[in-house]
């Protein structure tokens, strides 16, 4: 089955692949690995302030579909993808907030139900007092690819 069939099957569409809003590139290709800039979420606020961990999982779930977008963008298909092998997630969030990986699920168990067991993948979910535009999540990620 090509993953292009199981977003279909799981009633995914990926957004188009955003446009970079600095001086840098969406992504890199290296060798067999993809490295993709960080994607940030279209939720605004900060989390334990006026956020939910479940409105965080959704930010960063909306990270992850941009993630994918871009990969599809650079690879011109995910099929391409051999694995997810590590996320780098920041989470906006006040300093008694404790629950960034529980955020973060939100982007992994996507992969995970896109891809299976190659979306499983090592990764990082730290707090930060403040992200781009007021963002709730930013993410970014790299694969390794055919």
């Amino acid at each position: 089955m090509t993953i292009e069939t199981r977003l279909a099957e799981l009633g995914i569409e990926l957004p188009d692949a955003p446009a970079p809003a600095a001086n840098y590139v969406p992504y890199v290709i290296s060798g067999d690995l993809l490295y993709v800039s960080g994607q940030i979420s279209t939720v605004k606020g900060r989390l334990g302030a006026d956020l939910t961990v479940e409105d965080g999982a959704g930010a960063a779930r909306s990270c992850g579909l941009a993630l994918l977008a871009q990969a599809r963008a650079a690879l011109g298909s995910l099929d391409r993808v051999r694995r997810v092998v590590r996320l780098g997630a920041f989470v906006n969030s006040t300093p008694e907030f404790t629950d960034q990986p529980k955020v973060v699920n939100g982007c992994s168990d996507l992969m995970v139900e896109v891809f299976g067991d190659k979306g499983r993948h090592a990764r990082a979910a730290v707090s930060a007092p403040a992200l781009p535009l007021g963002v709730a999540v930013e993410i970014d990620g790299i694969f390794e690819i055919e």
